[in-house]
């Protein structure tokens, strides 16, 4: 499966949502590819920090990144692509691509009015493709109570767009993660918070995932890595 995680703006937690979610199911036991479409490459930096037995690329080019992409999701259970915040022509070669788009986007009269524009790549690759990308808005780093938070909701449901329930809120944590080279809930105490609410979003994203049969699974490798945060956090 790939998943994108795209918006052509920069400074939107697309690193951030992309690194996490790659940790996230790789440490569910699945086999994970980041892809890191952005020139600065720092979520491939970042991630060969937070789990370096997990498999990353860098790809270019629209061109790489439309003749790579399939045959990476061939060699793994999940292909996680961070775009770029700027390339329009790359960020519509990873939708031609996707089985599904994530869409971060920050709460503010700004990206009120761009969303449209941001997502006509988006409609452009499904129209093309008559259905995928499954997308999915989320509201990223934001203040719960921020008043554009529910402009953004009904804007997104005028343009027939599914917003995410849950998403990351405005905290230093994840400001702090990429510094340290870790994922927000190996962060000890101060990092449980952040920890719950990403996780829960990619619960929600990728429901499937969290069934029952992998539930007690997944609790171990969340508990044994919450241990972990916590001698982190001591040291």
């Amino acid at each position: 499966m790939i998943i994108v995680v795209a918006n052509s703006k920069g400074g939107v937690g697309k690193s951030t949502l992309s690194v996490h979610l790659a940790t996230w199911l790789h440490e569910q036991g699945h086999s994970v590819i980041l892809a890191d479409c952005d020139m600065q490459h720092s979520s491939s930096e970042w991630a060969r920090e937070a789990a370096p037995e997990m498999r990353t690329v860098r790809l270019s080019t629209p061109d790489d990144i439309l003749d790579q992409l399939p045959q990476l999701s061939q060699e793994a259970d999940f292909v996680v692509a961070d775009g770029p915040g700027s390339n329009t022509e790359t960020s519509r070669a990873l939708l031609l691509r996707a089985d599904m788009a994530i869409v971060p986007c920050k709460a503010s009269m700004l990206e009120v009015r761009a969303l449209s524009q941001a997502t006509k790549a988006l409609k452009h690759a499904q129209d093309v493709r008559k259905g995928p990308p499954r997308a999915m808005i989320v509201l990223s780093m934001v203040g719960k109570n921020y008043r554009l938070t529910q402009d953004m909701k009904v804007t997104a449901a005028a343009l027939g767009l599914r917003m995410a329930k849950t998403a990351p809120t405005l905290r230093q944590i994840y400001a702090d993660s990429p510094g340290q080279g870790t994922v927000v809930w190996r962060m000890g105490a101060r990092g449980r918070h952040a920890a719950h609410e990403i996780r829960a979003f990619f619960r929600e994203v990728l429901p499937q995932r969290a069934t029952a049969k992998s539930s007690k699974r997944q609790a171990k490798r969340e508990t044994t890595s919450e241990r972990r945060g916590a001698e982190y956090g001591k040291s």
